[in-house]
């Protein structure tokens, strides 16, 4: 993941599957916004964005812009 502690934005794009994962790790991707794969979303960098994309790091690719 990248840091970013200006405030800005992140693109968040869903590239594993969480079939096979926790009831939560689904949630979670979910509650992103992410519903299929190669998904991307545009999101706030914020501790609450990012403690989820924490959660969850191991599906999604994080670019800072």
């Amino acid at each position: 993941m990248t840091e970013n502690k200006s405030g800005g934005h992140l693109r968040i794009t869903l590239v594993g599957s969480p079939i096979g994962y926790s009831v939560r790790h689904k949630a979670t991707v979910r509650a992103l916004g992410l519903r299929r794969m190669n998904q991307t979303v545009t999101l706030a960098d914020t501790p609450q964005i990012r403690g989820m994309l924490a959660k969850v790091e191991f599906l999604l690719k994080v670019e800072s812009i």
